[in-house]
């Protein structure tokens, strides 16, 4: 079977261009290489979104949360509750390995086999890729780049490297939990963009030494039981049992050179597109949701990138009424 759109990646942006692709009577199937929303799930256990329910609600599903600002929780079951309501075609565990162009048809190889597709839609967000910290010992087990609950930290010695949200929620969430925090910190604050009521807790339990934080200091070697920080004083050498890295995320890089998708060659290595039509150097093939800011990973978020979607169907709606012109011609 060809498909009018295959879309890479089954999060919130995704289930989003399946609904707009469904309401132009466009065949689609998203292909997901993890669970439902799989980035969402990676979040951590307890994690309360920035946002207001309403902010993330796409396909005019209404989000009910207990509170203001919903659960990790409330949201995986609000997209379930999403695919059920519009009756998605999401094939789950289904990884996207390559895409070759055949005439006007993309083939794109997955691990359950070959998809046909006139357009390819990529939403594949970016919390699964990790930025590494390159050091050695990096590749131990006691090193997490992702992380669950505090449970397996407590009365440990924990090292929380980074200063955005995700290492302070971590810091004060293990903290609390019984763990002996020490904070990593390349620059000389707590990140100013901190949730507004996460940074002042952070900030009094620096300054009142319940939680260590050595700033303007980088992580230089992870060792067994020990952990290397070069400080603006010197090096200092930490007794350690784990290390959560909440250095931050990026899109894949490596699924964009698999799939032909040129970025730009500065810092922040955008996937190269069309602004108005989201539509890449590749014809036919559209960028969608956060991965659009290439590294400026703070820029976009569900939020403000839900009318993606619209605007990549009007794109495809566009041409394929276009050339049903031509032929009628």
């Amino acid at each position: 079977m060809k498909y009018d759109v295959v879309i890479i990646g089954g999060g919130p942006i995704g289930l989003n261009c399946a609904i707009e692709a469904k309401k132009a009577g466009l065949s689609y199937v998203i292909l997901e290489k993890g669970v439902l929303v799989n980035s969402l799930y990676n979040f951590p256990t307890n994690m309360t979104f920035f946002s207001t329910s309403n902010l993330l609600e796409i396909g005019g599903v209404p989000f009910i949360a207990h509170n203001d600002k919903p659960t990790r929780r409330e949201a995986l079951e609000y997209f379930r509750r999403v695919q059920d309501s519009w009756d998605l075609e999401v094939h789950l565990y289904t990884e996207v390995k390559s895409m070759d162009h055949n005439g006007e048809v993309y083939q794109v190889e997955t691990t359950k086999g070959i998809y046909k597709a006139s357009n390819v839609i990529v939403a594949t967000g970016f919390y699964d890729t990790p930025r590494m910290l390159n050091i050695p010992g990096e590749d131990l087990k006691k090193v997490k780049h992702f992380y669950d609950d505090p449970h397996p930290y407590v009365d440990q010695k924990v090292l929380v490297i980074g200063a955005a949200n995700s290492a302070c929620d971590v810091a004060l969430e293990t903290y609390y939990k019984g763990a002996d925090v020490t904070m990593a910190i390349r620059e000389s604050e707590i990140y100013p963009k901190v949730k507004y009521w996460i940074r002042p807790n952070i900030e009094n339990r620096i300054k009142e030494g319940s939680i260590k934080a050595y700033f303007n200091t980088s992580v230089t070697e992870i060792r067994p039981n020990e952990v290397v920080l070069q400080t603006a004083d010197g090096q200092v050498v930490l007794e350690n049992d784990f290390v959560l890295a909440m250095t931050g995320y990026m899109p894949n890089y490596q699924l964009f050179e698999s799939l032909g998708i040129p970025v730009s060659t500065d810092e922040y290595k955008i996937p190269l597109h069309n602004e108005k039509t989201l539509e890449t150097e590749l014809s036919g093939v559209y960028v969608a949701g956060v991965i659009n800011a290439g590294m400026q990973t703070s820029k976009l978020f569900i939020e403000n990138t839900r009318v993606h979607s619209r605007l990549i169907i009007q794109s495809i709606l566009s041409k394929k009424n276009s050339v049903a012109g031509v032929n009628l011609g």
